[in-house]
């Protein structure tokens, strides 16, 4: 009786709109903005430790599940503080300032200008860097994790014993607006971070895309706080899972401690508690042990499921993304969840569930459950069998103790080549494919023209074949050995005038290029890239269309001229011969 005493002090009275508590609506917002908040952020975290933080695959996926788990850990606690301690408002209202203010500490993190002292584009402070987003995410899991088990709780707090009908409702708008939450998070963010954005260098804007969740949190925040004056406060009632602890703690100690034959036995070990526990609360314990079973495979489930923000996100970076009437970004994939929880539930409890009813078929949760998670082990198979695929894309680059080498032939004659035990003719301006050596080996290009190569472990080399007034000479290139990153394209010229030309691409510059040398690689975005070519005195137009994540060397042969109409690209496409150095 005193309990419902004090729980009636704590209530005020909200308003009625359409049959609903007004104060509903300032926690629908709120949950609303604070899943934004939290899936916007997390959508772009591992490309932002891969791409900001120059973490490896391995190592940004862990950090990834590790600060997922804690997200899913923390709710135990909140649960706790807020049954036996705080109450679900105040618990909701001290976590969210903590979880506002991880936010805005991993929108800082992210500024790579804070450190850039030299205003190269780099950090020249990476632990700073690392430090704050380990900070930051550890108070977003603290709050995202300690509000979790209180807001949809605090909701349904405030419908009175009468109102069933419409607390069924709000909890299907709730779940609605978490799901619309996620949705337009993992849509926008991903564009946000691929914009470019710096005080003294362009880089992706990974600021702006932890700074737009941060900005929906302090909204999350402000509003909850407004409808404080209307929602009902129910004061704390002890924690449950505390109790049940208890409950089951007493009776295993209660049962070792008359383990003894002397002592009858009982038909069931929780019996064991009654000496000091209620027979309802035994009986409910006993009602959730037998159940535990079915969650045994939930913990490889969500393992499994969560891998959608991780690998399925990295193996993504991997892929082309370009449909042509729009671009996909890596970070986007998990877009694809939220679609089809807001399609498929509607669907299935409509008509897929019914017509299998119609059918008398007896289709249980159980039995949906584990079709549910045969789907997701099928999926799973998918996703290795495209890794199959991209791995066979990928070019077997060199060990540590083999060096992969081919040969350019810039001079206006076919040329026969001897390269250790290979012995092949190059077409003008042509290149072969990748040779492997595991030593030295000798380059014959003819009479006097005879030069060893030494073996460079690891390393990919282009050998360009120039003429000299008496011999023919070997030039060398080191070669990318990785993919490029974020599907751009490395690419660099080769310059066979006998002048220096300059080349550039949009704001993107190659430098002076000197006779028969190679430009600096420059990454260049996909699609058609227009390059311009000039000396001191002329200049032309070159268009080429450059795929995705792939690396390319154009060539300016010794033949190539300036043309007098450099309006257009094709009287020089001709002139300018483009060799595919490495495909992915």
């Amino acid at each position: 009786m005193a309990d419902n005493d004090e729980k009636k002090k704590t209530k005020s009275k909200s308003a009625i709109v359409c049959g609903y508590p007004i104060s509903i609506f300032f926690i629908v917002v709120n949950e609303f903005c604070e899943r934004f908040s939290y899936y916007g952020m997390r959508a772009v975290l591992v490309l932002y430790f891969k791409y900001f933080l120059r973490w490896d695959d391995d190592f940004a996926t862990t950090i990834y599940h590790t600060f997922v788990a804690l997200c899913y850990l923390t709710p135990i606690l909140g649960a706790i503080v807020a049954d036996s301690w705080l109450g679900k408002f105040k618990t909701i209202v001290y976590l969210s300032i903590v979880y506002t203010v991880g936010q805005v500490i991993m929108a800082i993190s992210a500024i790579h200008d804070i450190t850039d002292t030299n205003k190269d584009g780099n950090p020249d402070n990476m632990t700073f860097h690392v430090a704050m987003s380990m900070l930051g995410l550890i108070l977003i899991a603290l709050g995202t994790g300690g509000i979790k088990p209180c807001v949809a709780a605090f909701g349904g707090d405030q419908f009175e014993d009468h109102q069933e009908k419409q607390r069924s409702t709000f909890f299907s708008i709730f779940y609605l607006s978490i799901n619309a939450g996620s949705l337009l998070s993992t849509v926008i963010t991903p564009i946000l971070r691929a914009q470019e954005c710096g005080i003294h260098s362009q880089q992706k804007c990974y600021p702006l895309a932890f700074g737009v969740p941060a900005a929906l949190m302090v909204v999350a925040l402000i509003v909850f706080i407004i409808g404080s004056g209307m929602y009902n406060k129910t004061a704390p009632q002890g924690n449950i899972i505390v109790k049940v602890c208890k409950c089951i703690g007493f009776a295993i100690s209660n049962r070792f401690r008359h383990r003894s034959s002397e002592y009858p036995k009982r038909e069931h070990w929780m019996d064991w508690a009654e000496e000091k526990y209620n027979k309802l609360l035994i009986a409910q314990v006993k009602m959730v042990l037998k159940v535990l079973f079915l969650y045994l495979p939930l913990p490889m489930f969500w393992a499994l499921f969560d891998q959608q923000g991780s690998r399925w996100t990295l193996q993504a970076t991997n892929m082309d993304g370009d449909f042509g009437i729009l671009v996909i970004q890596p970070d986007q994939m998990q877009t694809v969840n939220p679609i089809l929880i807001l399609v498929l539930v509607p669907v299935m409890d409509s008509l897929i569930y019914p017509l299998i009813s119609k059918c008398k078929l007896n289709f249980t949760p159980l039995k949906r459950m584990t079709v549910g998670m045969l789907f997701a082990a099928a999926a799973f198979v998918a996703a290795a069998l495209v890794q199959i695929q991209i791995d066979q894309t990928m070019p077997k680059f060199p060990s540590s103790t083999v060096e992969q080498t081919k040969f350019i032939n810039m001079v206006n004659r076919p040329l026969m080549i001897q390269a250790g035990d290979n012995n092949f003719t190059l077409e003008p301006f042509a290149a072969n494919d990748y040779l492997t050596f595991e030593k030295a080996f000798t380059l014959n290009l003819g009479p006097n023209s005879s030069y060893v190569h030494p073996l460079q472990n690891g390393t990919r080399n282009t050998i360009a074949i120039i003429e000299s007034p008496s011999k023919l000479e070997p030039v060398q290139f080191m070669d990318v050995t990785a993919k490029p990153e974020q599907g751009s394209n490395a690419i660099r010229f080769l310059n066979g005038l006998n002048s220096v030309v300059n080349v550039t691409v949009a704001d993107l510059d190659f430098g002076s290029i000197t006779s028969n040398s190679v430009s600096d690689y420059v990454l260049v975005p996909n699609g058609n890239a227009e390059f311009l070519i000039s000396n001191n005195a002329e200049k032309c137009v070159y268009t080429q269309k450059l795929g995705f994540g792939s690396a390319y060397t154009l060539v300016i042969p010794s033949t190539f001229t300036f043309g007098q109409d450099v309006t257009h690209a094709y009287v020089f496409s001709h002139n300018i011969y483009c060799m595919l150095n490495v495909t992915f």
